[in-house]
């Protein structure tokens, strides 16, 4: 059959059935409903504010601006069954948390080393084992599987009771897919810097040790198995929607990639991006997405505008991004057809984009002065924002006009962070902000740590972002230049490199003051006499309303 038809059939039968979908929703089709939105809220708790990262004189600024005169009075009094879920999950989050801010020092900290190896590559060159090759991917390793994968788990299983109502079910699995999931990221990290590698971007960690991820994850998603039978709603809210598609894509998406045998040559070059670009889009992406869906709403308390609009940005994720990854591999022994299949499904991801980004504006609209006196929310919705810019720049990037000048060039990895960094983990950082004080019962000891931390990591991600994407796009240009040696595309970007480690050094002080405080608040939860705390804690001096 002509290529050509298959394409062209393939993009008429996703927007028909987009559009069926769209009809459907607009005619009370499916589970769409005008109030969906609301069934994160308890009766009568519309309009009031929940944010356990702020003090109580915040809390009561972001309450007069949520009711714009105050129809809802502040008061410490607790759901019942809110309170319940949070106990439930209280241990196993902790532990997930716990692990992945070691992670994320761990991880930051290969990757400022790296950084800097660019552009001073004589440094630290006596052990194999601190060579850019192998401490790269224990950075890229130690951040992905480590902190992101670990805080998302941990924020979805704290999640989970909550939307649906139930108290967590199925905490065994939890704990031994946690457990499986750490000694794997141990051994794997070993054989990585040891230099035992299946040598493939993202897929380093051998096939038998990084199986454990794939165990580990799917043990992970029993308990939301045991709890939706048990589920108090009368629908399911989005966010479940996204971590049950990533708690079931995750696992699949592992042990398709790492069969030992089935991918060779061309085919595992393809492979390996399908995988590189899934993971992100069908495990990262939805993750995320369920925090931002619920963390904005009930920080201002007010329900997402569009219930519809959530509904598509679901689906249409769900429909185009599964093909996306083989842009990455334009101009390589890969069918032709196989490249622009990508690069459609590419930009039709503008469709989810779109949806969200509408969606949450339209949510905030009016509220934005919230950012003030809201730690969760000027992480979550700074992640919201740069996954829209992100995902904007990754469908252009896929043209091949585009592609041809940032292919093999530091706007590729500028990109990546763009996606992993400034959206997921600054939306985990601010659900981080917002689970913990529940997980432990009391509030941040520092909250001014919080602040710091914010601006720490903002400042280095912008210097991170324009000073590897200005250089990349430069290199990308003296590649092309037939006239210029390839010196040149290496040398002019030596200012940017230092521009990156200037970045990766803020951005790791900011993870520094992140696991500082962590831990801080440990101590204050064991020992309360060596650690004062700001005011009285969210919920242990209140009742919890039957």
């Amino acid at each position: 059959m002509n290529i050509s038809a298959i394409l062209t059939s393939t993009y008429i039968i996703s927007i028909l059935g987009l559009l069926v979908f769209i009809w459907s929703l607009r005619k009370g089709g499916g589970q769409s409903r005008p109030t969906g939105g609301r069934v994160i809220f308890e009766p009568g708790e519309v309009g009031q504010i929940e944010e356990p990262s702020a003090d109580a004189a915040k809390r009561q600024l972001l309450q007069n601006i949520s009711d714009a005169g105050g129809a809802h009075a502040l008061g410490p009094v607790e759901s019942r069954v809110r309170h319940d879920a949070d106990m439930s999950t209280a241990k196993p989050v902790l532990l997930l948390l716990s692990t992945a801010v070691i992670w994320l020092v761990v991880g930051s900290v290969a990757g400022l080393i790296s950084s800097v190896k660019l552009h001073e590559p004589d440094w630290l060159v006596r052990h194999a084992v601190l060579t850019f090759g192998r401490l790269r991917s224990v950075h890229l390793n130690a951040v992905a599987y480590g902190w992101t994968s670990l805080a998302a788990l941990g924020i979805a299983t704290w999640l989970l009771p909550r939307l649906l109502r139930t108290p967590l079910r199925g905490a065994h699995f939890t704990y031994a897919g946690a457990l499986l999931w750490n000694i794997g990221l141990m051994l794997g990290l070993y054989s990585v810097a040891m230099g035992v590698t299946d040598g493939m971007e993202w897929l380093e960690i051998p096939w038998h040790i990084g199986g454990l991820f794939a165990i580990g994850g799917a043990l992970m998603g029993v308990p939301l198995l045991l709890m939706l039978p048990r589920a108090q709603v009368d629908h399911l809210y989005v966010s479940v929607w996204y971590i049950g598609a990533a708690l079931f894509w995750f696992p699949i998406l592992y042990v398709v990639a790492k069969i030992p045998g089935l991918h060779v040559g061309v085919q595992q070059a393809t492979m390996n991006w399908w995988f590189g670009h899934n993971v992100l889009g069908y495990f990262f992406t939805p993750m995320a997405l369920a925090a931002v869906y619920y963390f904005v709403p009930k920080v201002i308390g007010r329900p997402v505008q569009s219930y519809d609009l959530s509904l598509l940005g679901f689906w249409t994720l769900a429909f185009f991004y599964g093909q996306v990854g083989a842009h990455h591999l334009i101009g390589g022994p890969i069918p032709v057809w196989l490249v622009t299949l990508s690069i459609v499904q590419s930009v039709m991801m503008v469709i989810p984009v779109i949806a969200f980004s509408v969606n949450q504006h339209l949510t905030m609209r009016g509220h934005f002065s919230a950012l003030k006196y809201s730690h969760t929310l000027r992480f979550v919705l700074f992640g919201a924002m740069m996954y829209t810019v992100a995902s904007v720049q990754g469908s252009m990037e896929a043209l091949r006009a585009v592609n041809n000048v940032t292919h093999f060039t530091h706007f590729t990895v500028a990109h990546a962070h763009l996606g992993m960094y400034g959206f997921v983990a600054m939306v985990l950082f601010g659900a981080a902000y917002f689970a913990m004080p529940r997980v432990l019962d009391i509030e941040w000891p520092r909250p001014k740590l919080i602040s710091l931390h914010f601006g720490l990591v903002l400042a280095g991600f912008a210097v991170y972002i324009i000073a590897l994407s200005a250089g990349g796009w430069l290199q990308g240009l003296a590649l092309l230049d037939p006239a210029r040696p390839f010196i040149d595309s290496v040398t002019l970007t030596l200012p940017f490199l230092k521009g990156r480690s200037l970045g990766g050094l803020l951005m790791t002080a900011g993870h520094l003051v992140f696991a500082y405080h962590f831990g801080l608040m440990f101590v204050a939860r064991l020992w309360p006499a060596f650690v004062q705390i700001p005011s009285d804690p969210p919920r242990l001096n209140a009742q919890a309303q039957s």
